[in-house]
């Protein structure tokens, strides 16, 4: 949801064991870990720009970061239908260009990157200090990483009651994520897999809004909804 776990362990891992590291940075826009942007760690990193992420398009895009050049000169032609010359295609690619109108767009975007994740940082702070209510667990932040929020989500033991206690006091909500992917239809070959931590974050999840547009009268009233909430 926007904070680093332990890259540099998981690169030396890879390393050591001869295995690809590809991060899943579609979250972590502006993220770090002593210094080291999210998207440097792998071999390749993958980014959304899907419009409600903190570096987001006016439509849907995305991209691939990767400091080996053979990888990308492949990535760059799959990308455009697995084409290596105009008339020579060496791969069964897709149409996943970046048109010139998100590009120009993300352009400017990117200018408000850092400090739309202080904001963020801020909310998230507050929500950290004070929501004090027993019943809802906080999100993990000791402050090591540079965590830049693209979701502040919460555990609370009866998801049904809290999100209609939250619909009912007009505080918006979502749920990242309710399935987990290995017992998804589409991947039938892992549903017979057990993670209990996995599921149970799954059953419980719920979050919260955190937006660098949220004012600090907002954030108030969100974090006193939150500590009346009663199972």
């Amino acid at each position: 949801y926007g904070q680093l776990g332990p890259v540099t362990a998981i690169a030396d891992y890879a390393q050591k064991h001869n295995l690809l590291f590809i991060e899943d940075a579609a979250q972590a826009h502006g993220a770090t870990f002593n210094t080291k942007k999210a998207g440097s760690f792998g071999d390749a990193a993958a980014f959304s720009f899907y419009p409600t992420k903190n570096l987001g398009a006016l439509g849907d895009g995305g991209a691939v970061t990767s400091n080996d050049e053979a990888l990308m000169t492949v990535i760059k032609s799959l990308r455009n239908y697995g084409r290596t010359s105009f008339a020579e295609n060496s791969y069964a690619g897709f149409n996943s260009r970046l048109d010139t109108l998100q590009a120009a767009f993300l352009s400017e975007k990117l200018k408000n990157l850092n400090a739309e994740n202080l904001q963020r940082r801020a909310i998230a702070t507050r929500y950290l200090a004070e929501i004090t209510n027993p019943q809802i667990t906080l999100p993990f932040w000791d402050g090591s990483a540079q965590h830049v929020f693209h979701l502040f989500v919460v555990l609370v033991e009866n998801r049904n009651h809290f999100t209609s206690y939250l619909k009912n006091s007009e505080v918006g909500f979502g749920v990242h994520y309710a399935i987990p992917p290995y017992q998804q239809k589409a991947l039938k070959a892992y549903n017979h897999l057990k993670f209990p931590l996995t599921e149970r974050v799954a059953q419980t999840c719920v979050s919260i809004p955190l937006n660098p547009t949220l004012d600090a009268e907002e954030v108030t009233r969100i974090i006193s909804v939150l500590n009346l909430y009663n199972a």
